[in-house]
C-alpha cells in the first residue's frame, strides 16, 4: 500500500471516531427514545467502520496506530454541541447538529474518492461504504427536523 492510502485510511478512521464522539455527546441530551435508538444504531455503524479501518492497518509493514480524534478535537466537538444545544435540546436542533457534521464528512469522503482513483481497492471500498453510510444517516436524521 502507498503512503497516501494510509493517509486516506487515517481520515476514514478519524471521521468515524469523530462521528462516534458527536453521537455520544448528543445522545446524553436526547429525551425521545426513538431518536435515541436511531442514534445508537448510527453509533454502531460508525464503530463498524472504525473496526474495519483498524483491521486494514494490519496490512502495512510499518505498524502504526490508527488515527483517531484527539483530545482537542473531542473538546471542540463537545464544546460546540454544548453551546448549540444549550437553549434548544429539541430533536430538530440535535438532528441538525449531527447533519452538519455528517455533511462535512460526506464532502471530504467524496473528495477523497474523486481525487484518488488509484487508492488501494480495500480502502476505496471502505471509504465508499463510509460515505454511503453517512448519506443514509443524513436521510434518517432528516425525519427528526
Amino acid at each position: 500500500m502507498k503512503d497516501n492510502d494510509l493517509n486516506i485510511l487515517d481520515e476514514v478512521n478519524k471521521g468515524a471516531t469523530m462521528g462516534m464522539d458527536a453521537i455520544e455527546f448528543i445522545s446524553k441530551k436526547v429525551g425521545d427514545q426513538e431518536f435515541k435508538n436511531t442514534l445508537d444504531a448510527e453509533y454502531n455503524q460508525y464503530k463498524d467502520i472504525s473496526r474495519r479501518a483498524n483491521n486494514l492497518y494490519d496490512n502495512y509493514t510499518i505498524k502504526k496506530e490508527p488515527h483517531e480524534s484527539g483530545g482537542m478535537e473531542k473538546v471542540m466537538t463537545w464544546w460546540g454541541i454544548q453551546m448549540k444545544a444549550m437553549s434548544d435540546k429539541s430533536n430538530s436542533n440535535l438532528s441538525e447538529l449531527l447533519m452538519n457534521g455528517t455533511n462535512m464528512g460526506i464532502i471530504e469522503g467524496r473528495r477523497l474518492l474523486n481525487q484518488n482513483p488509484d487508492m488501494n481497492h480495500e480502502i476505496r471500498n471502505l471509504l465508499d461504504d463510509f460515505v454511503k453510510m453517512q448519506e443514509n444517516s443524513v436521510e434518517k436524521l432528516k425525519t427528526y427536523l
